[in-house]
Protein backbone atom coordinates (compact mmCIF):
# COMPACT_ATOMS: atom_id res chain seq x y z
CA UNK A 1 0.00 0.00 0.00
CA UNK A 2 1.63 3.71 -1.01
CA UNK A 3 1.23 5.41 2.34
CA UNK A 4 1.54 8.84 0.48
CA UNK A 5 -1.28 7.99 -1.19
CA UNK A 6 -4.07 6.89 1.66
CA UNK A 7 -6.10 9.58 1.47
CA UNK A 8 -6.70 9.71 -2.29
CA UNK A 9 -9.78 7.89 -3.21
CA UNK A 10 -8.30 7.67 -6.61
CA UNK A 11 -8.04 5.06 -9.49
CA UNK A 12 -5.01 2.63 -9.43
CA UNK A 13 -2.80 0.82 -11.34
CA UNK A 14 -3.65 -2.74 -12.08
CA UNK A 15 -7.34 -1.93 -11.98
CA UNK A 16 -10.16 -0.09 -13.62
CA UNK A 17 -11.18 3.75 -12.87
CA UNK A 18 -14.37 2.52 -10.15
CA UNK A 19 -12.30 -0.64 -9.12
CA UNK A 20 -9.60 1.33 -8.29
CA UNK A 21 -11.30 3.51 -6.10
CA UNK A 22 -12.88 0.57 -3.94
CA UNK A 23 -9.35 -1.08 -3.89
CA UNK A 24 -8.10 2.56 -2.58
CA UNK A 25 -10.94 2.72 0.29
CA UNK A 26 -10.42 -0.98 1.17
CA UNK A 27 -6.87 -0.01 1.62
CA UNK A 28 -7.51 3.06 3.92
CA UNK A 29 -10.13 1.13 6.04
CA UNK A 30 -8.07 -1.59 6.36
CA UNK A 31 -5.13 0.43 7.37
CA UNK A 32 -7.18 2.69 10.09
CA UNK A 33 -7.94 -1.20 11.25
CA UNK A 34 -4.33 -2.19 11.82
CA UNK A 35 -3.52 0.80 13.48
CA UNK A 36 -6.19 0.15 15.93
CA UNK A 37 -4.95 -3.13 16.91
CA UNK A 38 -0.97 -2.16 16.63
CA UNK A 39 1.18 -3.98 18.96
CA UNK A 40 -1.78 -5.42 20.90
CA UNK A 41 -0.78 -8.63 22.66
CA UNK A 42 -2.22 -12.21 22.70
CA UNK A 43 -4.50 -11.84 26.28
CA UNK A 44 -5.47 -8.29 24.77
CA UNK A 45 -6.77 -9.60 21.88
CA UNK A 46 -8.61 -12.14 23.41
CA UNK A 47 -10.09 -9.87 26.58
CA UNK A 48 -13.86 -9.62 27.08
CA UNK A 49 -15.45 -6.56 28.26
CA UNK A 50 -18.29 -8.68 29.28
CA UNK A 51 -19.71 -12.26 28.73
CA UNK A 52 -21.82 -11.48 25.82
CA UNK A 53 -18.72 -9.45 24.02
CA UNK A 54 -16.63 -10.37 21.46
CA UNK A 55 -13.03 -10.18 21.76
CA UNK A 56 -11.01 -7.88 19.60
CA UNK A 57 -9.14 -11.11 18.02
CA UNK A 58 -12.60 -12.60 17.07
CA UNK A 59 -13.49 -9.11 15.71
CA UNK A 60 -10.54 -9.09 13.36
CA UNK A 61 -11.36 -12.79 12.46
CA UNK A 62 -15.10 -12.15 11.55
CA UNK A 63 -14.04 -9.28 9.26
CA UNK A 64 -12.00 -11.68 7.38
CA UNK A 65 -14.54 -14.03 7.39
CA UNK A 66 -17.16 -11.38 6.26
CA UNK A 67 -14.98 -10.49 3.01
CA UNK A 68 -14.32 -14.15 2.34
CA UNK A 69 -18.01 -14.90 2.10
CA UNK A 70 -18.78 -12.05 0.01
CA UNK A 71 -15.90 -12.96 -2.22
CA UNK A 72 -17.25 -16.19 -2.63
CA UNK A 73 -20.72 -14.71 -3.27
CA UNK A 74 -19.77 -12.31 -5.83
CA UNK A 75 -16.83 -13.82 -7.53
CA UNK A 76 -17.15 -17.26 -7.65
CA UNK A 77 -21.44 -17.09 -7.68
CA UNK A 78 -21.66 -19.89 -4.87
CA UNK A 79 -22.34 -20.52 -1.10
CA UNK A 80 -19.39 -21.71 1.25
CA UNK A 81 -18.54 -25.71 1.10
CA UNK A 82 -18.54 -27.90 4.81
CA UNK A 83 -14.46 -26.87 4.70
CA UNK A 84 -15.32 -23.74 4.79
CA UNK A 85 -17.80 -23.43 7.17
CA UNK A 86 -15.76 -25.12 9.69
CA UNK A 87 -13.14 -22.82 8.89
CA UNK A 88 -14.82 -19.75 9.30
CA UNK A 89 -18.19 -20.15 11.36
CA UNK A 90 -17.09 -19.37 14.53
CA UNK A 91 -16.14 -16.22 13.04
CA UNK A 92 -19.19 -15.22 11.10
CA UNK A 93 -21.42 -16.16 14.06
CA UNK A 94 -19.48 -14.90 17.08
CA UNK A 95 -21.31 -14.76 20.57
CA UNK A 96 -20.51 -18.08 22.31
CA UNK A 97 -19.06 -19.90 19.30
CA UNK A 98 -16.54 -17.31 18.96
CA UNK A 99 -15.48 -16.56 22.31
CA UNK A 100 -14.63 -20.20 22.55
CA UNK A 101 -12.87 -20.76 19.60
CA UNK A 102 -11.35 -18.06 19.03
CA UNK A 103 -8.71 -17.22 21.06
CA UNK A 104 -4.76 -17.53 22.14
CA UNK A 105 -3.30 -15.92 18.49
CA UNK A 106 -1.22 -13.63 17.82
CA UNK A 107 -1.24 -10.17 15.86
CA UNK A 108 0.51 -11.96 13.65
CA UNK A 109 -1.96 -14.64 12.89
CA UNK A 110 -5.15 -12.18 12.53
CA UNK A 111 -3.33 -10.27 10.08
CA UNK A 112 -1.79 -12.97 7.73
CA UNK A 113 -5.63 -13.83 7.81
CA UNK A 114 -6.84 -10.80 7.05
CA UNK A 115 -4.06 -10.43 4.32
CA UNK A 116 -4.50 -13.49 2.61
CA UNK A 117 -8.04 -12.68 2.25
CA UNK A 118 -7.42 -9.51 0.98
CA UNK A 119 -4.69 -10.80 -1.76
CA UNK A 120 -7.14 -12.87 -2.58
CA UNK A 121 -10.11 -10.05 -3.30
CA UNK A 122 -7.59 -8.00 -5.03
CA UNK A 123 -6.12 -10.35 -7.27
CA UNK A 124 -9.83 -11.05 -8.59
CA UNK A 125 -10.51 -7.25 -8.75
CA UNK A 126 -7.41 -6.95 -11.12
CA UNK A 127 -9.46 -9.37 -13.70
CA UNK A 128 -12.53 -7.36 -13.14
CA UNK A 129 -14.30 -4.53 -14.72
CA UNK A 130 -16.33 -1.18 -13.74
CA UNK A 131 -18.90 -3.13 -15.65
CA UNK A 132 -19.08 -6.07 -12.75
CA UNK A 133 -19.24 -3.25 -10.13
CA UNK A 134 -22.42 -2.04 -11.72
CA UNK A 135 -24.26 -5.43 -12.54
CA UNK A 136 -27.45 -5.66 -10.33
CA UNK A 137 -28.51 -9.05 -8.74
CA UNK A 138 -31.31 -9.71 -6.25
CA UNK A 139 -30.69 -9.72 -2.56
CA UNK A 140 -32.64 -12.01 -0.27
CA UNK A 141 -31.75 -10.24 2.59
CA UNK A 142 -33.31 -6.91 1.30
CA UNK A 143 -36.65 -8.94 0.19
CA UNK A 144 -35.02 -9.22 -3.34
CA UNK A 145 -34.22 -5.73 -3.96
CA UNK A 146 -31.44 -5.89 -6.25
CA UNK A 147 -28.27 -4.33 -5.36
CA UNK A 148 -24.89 -4.17 -7.49
CA UNK A 149 -21.82 -5.40 -6.59
CA UNK A 150 -20.50 -2.01 -5.90
CA UNK A 151 -23.04 -1.99 -3.21
CA UNK A 152 -21.88 -5.60 -1.76
CA UNK A 153 -18.80 -4.41 -1.55
CA UNK A 154 -19.22 -1.23 -0.42
CA UNK A 155 -21.29 -3.33 2.47
CA UNK A 156 -17.89 -5.18 3.12
CA UNK A 157 -15.86 -2.43 4.35
CA UNK A 158 -18.62 -0.58 5.72
CA UNK A 159 -19.02 -3.61 8.58
CA UNK A 160 -15.31 -3.22 9.00
CA UNK A 161 -15.14 0.13 9.63
CA UNK A 162 -18.14 -0.40 11.78
CA UNK A 163 -16.28 -3.14 13.74
CA UNK A 164 -13.21 -1.04 14.03
CA UNK A 165 -15.04 1.12 16.01
CA UNK A 166 -15.78 -1.63 18.66
CA UNK A 167 -11.87 -2.40 18.14
CA UNK A 168 -10.82 1.07 19.35
CA UNK A 169 -13.88 0.99 22.11
CA UNK A 170 -12.39 -2.49 23.32
CA UNK A 171 -8.62 -0.91 23.04
CA UNK A 172 -9.26 1.70 25.27
CA UNK A 173 -11.08 -0.28 27.90
CA UNK A 174 -8.10 -2.79 27.87
CA UNK A 175 -5.47 0.46 28.04
CA UNK A 176 -7.53 2.17 30.81
CA UNK A 177 -7.36 -1.03 32.77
Amino acid sequence: MNHERLYMIEPKPGFTPQMGRLVSMMEYVRWSTLEAVKELRVEQLDFLLDEKSNSIGAILKHIAAVEFVFYLRTIEKRGMTEEERTEWGSALELGARGQNEIKGNSLDYYTDVLNKVREKTFKAFSELTDEWLEQSVPEPRYGNRLVNYYYRWFHVFEDELNHRGQIRLIRKRILEG
